[in-house]
């Protein structure tokens, strides 16, 4: 994903600067920053060394990730740490933390600003995004099972006979799934599961059809008003998707990117004969105990 998304970061890099060029900070009121810092400060311990012990738990979601460890297993475990961190520098009891983790925080600071900045989160608060998630999912297996989803391919035939159309077409339909089912998961697993067999067929590695679908449909989905992660910003923030998108280069430049790449075929890379040697084999099986079954 780097060969995308490095390039796009960079420009983005550039934009925002020539953007920040506009504007001065003389004219910014930091009355309100400086109520929030203060009220931050009487609440809670916040020293540099605080503030290193409290990365603790960011360094746990890399360190795991790049060990590969289970994505649920790294957020249940980075989790932990976080409660246990809060429980040992705030003082909060074991009961407190977790209520905090199924309703939310909750917290009088006596400052209205301070209340409305952390009064919030939680399991219960995050039901919306998770019910579209289930939602999502549950649509996206129907379609795979029902044989839809290869109806659609053998239709599109012709927009995948070579790695340029191929990762064209996986572009644009993943950012088409993402508005039709508002979900980037499902955004993902259809087009993905789709094409999937086309990348073997032609010989392209998948790999560049799992960075396709992160180029496509990950990074999209924040543009979507309706999408799990449409919704979640604008809920976080107070902006309107639609006030927000001209300024999120990243995701508007790095499907541009992938395009360019599948169009002049760098960065596209075939399987080796014997990985592809070990595709068909796989491929041979699952036929074979389709038919059995």
């Amino acid at each position: 994903m780097l060969y995308t998304t490095i390039p796009a970061f960079i420009i983005s890099c550039l934009l925002y600067f020539v953007l920040g060029m506009r504007y001065s900070a003389d004219a910014i009121d930091t009355s309100t920053v400086e109520v929030l810092l203060k009220g931050l400060s009487d609440s809670f311990n916040i020293t540099p060394v605080f503030a290193l012990i409290a990365m603790i738990p960011l360094v746990v979601v890399v360190v795991l990730a790049y060990k590969q460890v289970s994505a649920l297993a790294v957020m249940v475990i980075a989790s932990l740490v976080g409660m246990f961190l809060a429980m040992i520098i705030n003082g909060y009891g074991l009961y407190e933390m977790m209520g905090f983790m199924n309703y939310g925080f909750s917290i009088d600071t006596g400052i209205a600003e301070v209340n409305r900045l952390l009064n919030r989160g939680g399991l219960q608060a995050m039901m919306w995004t998770v019910s579209l998630g289930y939602l999502g999912l549950s649509f996206g297996g129907i379609l795979e099972k029902t044989g839809c989803l290869e109806a659609l391919l053998n239709k599109m035939a012709a927009s995948t006979r070579n790695a340029r159309n191929l990762i064209i077409t996986h572009v644009f339909s993943a950012i088409l799934v993402n508005m039709i089912s508002a979900s980037q998961y499902v955004a993902i697993l259809i087009p993905g599961r789709m094409y999937l067999p086309a990348y073997d067929k032609l010989g392209v590695r998948r790999m560049v059809a799992s960075r396709t679908c992160e180029d496509a449909a990950t990074v999209t989905s924040p543009l979507v008003p309706w999408g799990l992660c449409g919704v979640y910003f604008t809920g976080t923030l107070g902006v309107p998707t639609l006030q927000y998108l001209p300024y999120t280069f990243l995701a508007i430049l790095v499907p541009i990117i992938a395009i360019i790449y599948a169009t002049t075929g760098k960065f596209v890379w075939s399987n080796t004969p014997e990985m592809q040697a070990a595709i068909d084999a796989q491929r041979a099986d699952e036929i074979t105990e389709a038919v059995e079954v």
